[in-house]
């Protein structure tokens, strides 16, 4: 049965997150955007769940954040990946391809 669209595996949110803004700076709805475009409208994350996340990234130090003018001319933060954040990105990223690499060898065992 696949995923609900919208419910992310616990953890995975500030991972999305980081690799998200990795491609450049992005304000919080693109960021939401994007993440539904790359997964093929699979994952869509809320804003009372990407708001917080980003202010958590921003406290630890994990992203950067500045105001900027969006392409409609609001002002919004601009987040971007601080080099705390890119470190943080590269470890979480091999923890996650180790653990889909054992999940996948599980399911494909016979039965």
């Amino acid at each position: 049965m696949p995923t609900p669209k919208g419910d992310l595996l616990q953890g995975t949110l500030d991972l999305l997150i980081l690799k998200t803004v990795a491609l450049g700076p992005l304000h919080g709805y693109l960021i939401a955007q994007r993440i539904r475009q790359i997964s093929k409208e699979v994952l869509q994350v809320r804003q009372g769940s990407l708001y917080p996340a980003l202010h958590r990234l921003e406290e630890r130090g994990l992203l950067d954040a500045e105001w900027g003018t969006t392409e409609t001319g609001r002002e919004a933060k601009f987040y971007k990946l601080s080099r705390k954040g890119r470190a943080q990105l590269d470890r979480e990223t091999a923890t996650w391809d180790q653990m889909a690499r054992a999940i996948y060898a599980i399911l494909q065992t016979a039965e």
